[in-house]
Formats: C-alpha cells, structure tokens, sequence
C-alpha cells in the first residue's frame, strides 16, 4: 500500500514574496478556492503580522473553506504567534508555522547567538503556539546548510514541546538530491519522539534542484512536500506542486496524494494571472510547450502514437490534446496531419505541391497557423482544396 503524502501549498505565501506581486484578500480567497478543489492538504494564507491584509485574509476564507488546513506562518516571536493565533480564531483546521534559523551562517550572523539558545527560542515559541492550535509546524531556516546533529537536537526538543510537523527547508536551494535525502534519512533514524511528527520537505530552486530534492526527501521519510503552483516564489522559486504530484502519479515510488491532476492547468493559469507572473513556454507540466511538437520527426512519432515521445496524456493535466505546431521543421505527415484537422483530404501530390510551398512560407514566417495553411492550400491547389487521397 502507497504512502500518502501531504501536499502543503504556500503559494499565497512564499510565492507571494515575488517582487511585483501582492494579492489583495479577495484575490487569495479566489486562489484559495481553486487550491481546495485542486485537493490541496495545507493551504499557507500569508504571514499575519506583516499586514492588515495578510490578517483579514483569514477571517474572508474562513467564512466560507472548511476542509483543508490553513496554515499562518510566523517567526520564533510572541507577538508574531499572537497575531498567527488571533487570524487563525476564524479557521475551522488551523495550524501556526514558526520557527528560527538553525545553520552556523544563521546562528552567527542573524542572531548573535548559540546553538543552546536557539533551542530554548525554539522550544519557547512552539509553546506558545500550542495555547493556540494543537497544529504547530516548526522551520529550522536554513536546515539545508544545518549541521545535521543539531538538527536532531532541536527538533527532538520542539517535539516534546508539542510540534505536530517539522519543516526541513533547504532555504537557499544548495543541497544536492543525496544530500538531503541523507538529512531526511538522518533525522528519521536519529531524533527522539520523531514517530511523533511528520517531517516536512521546503526546497527553493537556486540550483535548479527543488523538485529532485523534494522526492529525494519523501523518499527518506519526509511525509509532507511544501510547494508553490508553477514553483513560484522567493529568487529562483520554490518545489513546483505540478511537478512533484506527476512524479508520483508517473513512477511507482510506493507515494501518493489527493490531488485532482485534471485541475493542474486551470490552477496553473489563475495563479499566473493573479500573481501577475508568467510562466515560461517550456515550464514542465504547465507551459505552453509542455505538450507541442514542432520537430518532424517528433511530430511524426507523437501522430502515430502519443506515447512516442509523451509520457503523460495532457488530459490528466487539464492541457485539453497535443498540438502539432507547424514550422520549417515540420514534415509531410504534420502537414498532412493538420490539414486534415481543416477538412483538407490531400492525395500525395497535392501534398508535395502544398508541402513544397509551406517550406518557402515557414523559413520566414516561423510558425503557420491553420489559417494560414488553409490560405497556401487553396492558393496552391485552388479554392477546392479537398481533393480525395
């Protein structure tokens, strides 16, 4: 039997800290809703103490979200977790998410401070965030860079404190996949009472590796993966939801989730417009390319059998069917292909003709749209242009 993995978004809240973006509340409420049908386990809402909007947010999606688990974030401060305490009062599964920094850089430079009073912050706010909810997370910022038995340490401590879930985040995205597989693996194997909690996997993209850290984690012990809808957020970003749930879905990794895949596109593009960020044509999953073909040889492979050169049908990603784009690349059996989508039946030599043409046309115009190949059809072969193979 698979192990379910929670799928934790943070898009309203890590992928917020874009520069460029800010969500008003009825903005996120409109997201959240989106995030609840997709199948989301944790929605993060935003960060309470850092405006009035971010604390109303709570109270609009409250009135009306009742199943997944909302999520305030906070840092190790009594009245960040106040305030997290006071918006979640409107929240049906409500959970605060605080925590320090936990790597030498952090210790140092950030808090002028030492391991054993970082643990007692630790311990401390985690303490107080349990006269709130019974749900706390707790984040080592920077665990990617943490030693690894100091990890230990204080996680076994904000356990006994009454931390539900604990967050290893590799914040600056410098981990490799085995690295951190490794850390997950350590701290499964090493730290008291962590039957206890569920550990958590937050990975930026600085290297590129969100998403292979991600799976490295879950596949070492981790049970939660926090993400971003088209990996949004803070410098490179974050662990793309869409990419992490079709690896699972694709690979028989012994994991699964709730999510609907189905919605993975419709979400994909309301969070690129409300956040006012697009995503990349070769984005994986969600891009516009994710499911075109342009290449002859491809497009020739993919129209005798999808499963040439796709691994994923674009319906269970909500892409709608691939698309043959038409370029100077492009060869007789695209052509062919796309004509006969525009009710032009071609015998082979009125394909030559056409074929012939469209090469001329497509070394300067890029790509033919069907309207533009209807045009060179009737212009080569006449105004009949359905002519019987």
């Amino acid at each position: 039997m698979s192990k379910k993995i929670q799928i934790f978004d943070t898009t309203l809240r890590d992928g917020e800290q874009v520069p460029g973006s800010r969500l008003n509340p009825q903005e996120k409420l409109e997201v959240a809703r989106e995030l609840d049908l997709l199948g989301v386990d944790v929605i993060e809402l935003g960060f309470p103490c850092s405006s009035p909007n971010d604390f109303q947010v709570f109270e609009l999606v409250g009135r009306e979200i009742k199943r997944p688990i909302f999520c305030a974030l906070s840092r190790a401060v009594e009245t960040d977790i106040r305030i997290a305490g006071e918006a979640l009062s409107h929240i049906k599964n409500g959970r605060i998410h605080t925590g320090i920094g936990t790597s030498p850089s952090h210790i140092k430079y950030k808090f002028n401070s030492s391991e054993d009073k970082i643990i007692e912050r630790a311990v401390k706010a985690v303490k107080y965030a349990k006269t709130f909810v019974e749900d706390v997370e707790f984040y080592a910022e920077d665990a990617g860079r943490s030693d690894n038995e100091f990890l230990s340490r204080i996680f076994a401590e904000v356990i006994k404190a009454g931390a539900t879930v604990l967050n290893v985040p590799d914040t600056t995205g410098y981990c490799l996949p085995e690295q951190y597989g490794e850390k997950i693996k350590y701290l499964m194997e090493n730290t008291e009472g962590i039957h206890k909690a569920i550990l958590s996997t937050h990975c930026h993209n600085d290297l590129g590796l969100a998403t292979a850290n991600s799976i490295a984690g879950i596949q070492n012990g981790a049970g939660q993966i926090e993400c971003t809808i088209n990996g949004v957020g803070e410098r490179a970003g974050n662990t793309s939801l869409e990419e992490v749930v079709m690896i699972m879905k694709q690979h028989d990794l012994g994991f699964h989730c709730d999510i609907k895949t189905e919605r993975l596109t419709n979400m994909s593009h309301l969070a690129s417009d409300r956040l006012n960020i697009s995503v990349q044509p070769n984005k994986a999953i969600v891009g516009k390319n994710a499911f075109s073909h342009s290449s002859g040889i491809h497009q020739d492979g993919v129209i005798k059998n999808r499963e040439t050169y796709e691994i994923i049908d674009p319906t269970e990603v909500g892409a709608g069917e691939s698309q043959i784009i038409l370029t100077a690349r492009s060869g007789r059996a695209a052509l062919d292909f796309v004509a006969k989508k525009s009710g032009h039946v071609l015998n082979q030599e009125s394909l030559e003709l056409v074929y012939q043409e469209f090469v001329k046309v497509a070394d300067v115009e890029r790509n033919i749209s069907n309207e533009r190949l209807d045009q060179l059809i009737k212009a080569v072969i006449g105004e009949t242009a359905l002519v019987n193979a």
